[in-house]
């Protein structure tokens, strides 16, 4: 299965704008950076026609340990969420 990197995104975001591979790493830096502020303060990012991203709580729980089939506590955590837009799913299909 192939997968594109950040480096493919980079390349596309310089191909698509003409700019510098230095302006691209900038542009893609940015808004991964903008995404995990704005989910570290508690707030949704909604890319209409994309996706939104979301944090949701994980409720602790218990849990075995595979190695020595012990029991173990499993702490609450949050833990990021994406639900794919109209316009991805459809892309996708």
């Amino acid at each position: 299965m192939a997968k594109v990197t950040k480096e493919d995104l980079v390349e596309a975001i310089v191909k698509a704008t003409d700019c510098t591979k230095k302006c691209g790493e900038i542009a893609i830096n940015t808004v991964i950076a903008e995404i995990t502020k704005d989910l570290k303060m508690g707030k949704d990012v909604v890319l209409t026609g994309f996706g939104s991203f979301t944090v949701s709580k994980r409720a602790a729980r218990m849990g075995r340990n595979p190695q020595t089939g012990a029991a173990i506590k499993i702490a609450a955590k949050k833990v990021p969420r994406f639900k794919a837009g109209k316009g991805l799913k459809d892309a996708v299909r």
